[in-house]
């Protein structure tokens, strides 16, 4: 029997979500210029087993049928992103119209199926020509994402109303200008810092743009905020935990909501961050409609230095499963920053742009995948999200990451979050049990189905 508790308001949005690099392919086909993450993936020893998205899911050719596949799920709403350099090659000037092309299609069968699109301007796939005049950590970045911005929303907003600027721009800053581990794989903070800036600052200068060309648009940004825990209750673990809060979460949210960057954070980068210009700070708060916020995990924030308190029975450690990316499932953490985003930040529309979770799967002598670690995670967040309506939070969607298994950056196919299994040598598609599942929850506008 279902409970009542967990019915979700009549207007809520569930999707599935994916990006253009992950499942498209045609890396080079139809005009479509090189993106930095086809010259990373191509760089020997960047992803795992040299794995790449020339082909991935190939979505460029299969979209109708991917279409029909969330149609039979009863899937309201599609999160996709658009490929930059599929639209303009070299990242600005000459169109391809056969990239416009494809997303119109795509666009329109969408809404033949009656299915919602929701599109992400921006999900990491820079054109390496922007790259190679210095990327994002070059302010020349910005007005090429305002003139793709505007061609592309002129293009699409006559039926597409709900955007999304920028997906995770920490990752793209942090990841990709200093950790390395994504394109464009440089190890350099300075540069990392001034590409933060430059990509809230794009997203800030887009929002009006996507206005004026779209009728009542929809228009947000999309971060990965993850919750930190100090490790126990001795000075040092809460100051770490001060610290990474302030690195991932705060870095981007009090910009967005007037606060400016973190003192702290500023001051712990030592960064003189000259690249911000007057007007700047005023231009990043663009008002938007809605916070797009990905949760997968939370993070125990452990500092360097071992207090004596680290021995006490206070000590948090990780309780519930891992998941094949080293993450512990933990939905109460989804439960206690979408509290946060909106009783402490004032956000008055939330949507779940991502939540999923990779784990091992296996076709059986039936052909079908049972993945029910993956099915628990999806239907307890989705419970959490839940919870949060209950005491007030808006959370007005949310989108599982993700539709297909897909290429999982530096990860290449190693990692399967899909709700719907992808052979990567035949592209077939396989339901999981995941995807069965989330169709009755969707049917009932219920997570406490069977």
């Amino acid at each position: 029997m279902n409970n009542n508790k967990s019915i979700f308001p009549k207007d809520f949005v569930w999707g599935v979500a994916t990006a253009s690099y992950q499942i498209e392919g045609a890396w080079n086909e139809d005009g479509r210029g090189e993106s930095i993450w086809d010259r990373f993936s191509h760089t020997p020893g960047k992803v795992l087993n040299g794995d790449t998205g020339d082909t991935a899911c190939d979505h460029y050719h299969l979209w109708r049928d991917d279409i029909k596949l969330m149609k039979s799920l009863g899937i309201a709403a599609y999160r996709f992103s658009v490929a930059w350099p599929r639209v303009l090659p070299q990242g600005r000037g000459k169109i391809s119209e056969a990239g416009i092309d494809f997303y119109n299609q795509l666009v329109d069968g969408l809404l033949e199926a009656d299915i919602v699109p929701y599109v992400t301007l921006y999900h990491w796939d820079l054109p390496q020509a922007l790259e190679d005049e210095g990327g994002w950590p070059s302010r020349l970045v910005v007005d090429a994402f305002v003139e793709y911005t505007d061609i592309i929303t002129r293009a699409l907003g006559d039926r597409v109303k709900n955007w999304i600027t920028l997906n995770e721009p920490w990752v793209s800053a942090f990841v990709g200008y200093r950790d390395g581990r994504h394109a464009p794989g440089h190890m350099d903070l300075d540069k990392a810092v001034a590409a933060s800036h430059h990509l809230l600052l794009s997203h800030g200068r887009s929002v009006p743009v996507i206005r004026d060309n779209v009728k009542d648009a929809n228009v947000g940004i999309t971060l990965n905020l993850t919750p930190q825990v100090p490790a126990s209750p001795s000075v040092v673990d809460k100051k770490a935990a001060t610290w990474v809060d302030g690195y991932i979460n705060r870095f981007f949210l009090d910009p967005l909501t007037g606060r400016g960057y973190p003192q702290d954070i500023v001051n712990s980068f030592g960064n003189s961050m000259d690249f911000v210009q007057p007007g700047d700070m005023d231009t990043i708060l663009a008002p938007i409609d809605f916070l797009g916020v990905n949760y997968y995990t939370r993070n125990i924030a452990r500092s360097e230095i071992t207090p004596e308190e680290q021995n006490q029975p206070q000590t948090v450690f990780r309780e519930g499963a891992i998941t094949e990316m080293d993450w512990e499932v933990y939905p109460k953490g989804l439960y206690n920053l979408l509290g946060r985003l909106h009783f402490d930040y004032g956000f008055q529309s939330i949507f779940i742009t991502e939540n999923g979770a990779a784990f091992p799967d296996e076709v059986n002598s039936d052909g079908e995948v049972d993945d029910p670690a993956r099915l628990s995670y999806i239907k307890e967040h989705l419970k959490m999200v839940n919870e949060a309506i209950s005491i007030g939070v808006p959370v007005n969607g949310y989108f599982v990451w993700s539709l297909l298994d897909n290429f999982e950056w530096g990860f290449g196919y190693s990692k399967r979050f899909g709700i719907v299994r992808v052979d990567f040598e035949t592209q077939k598609r396989t339901l999981k049990s995941s995807a069965k599942w989330y169709s009755k929850a969707i049917q009932v506008n219920n997570a406490d189905v069977e």
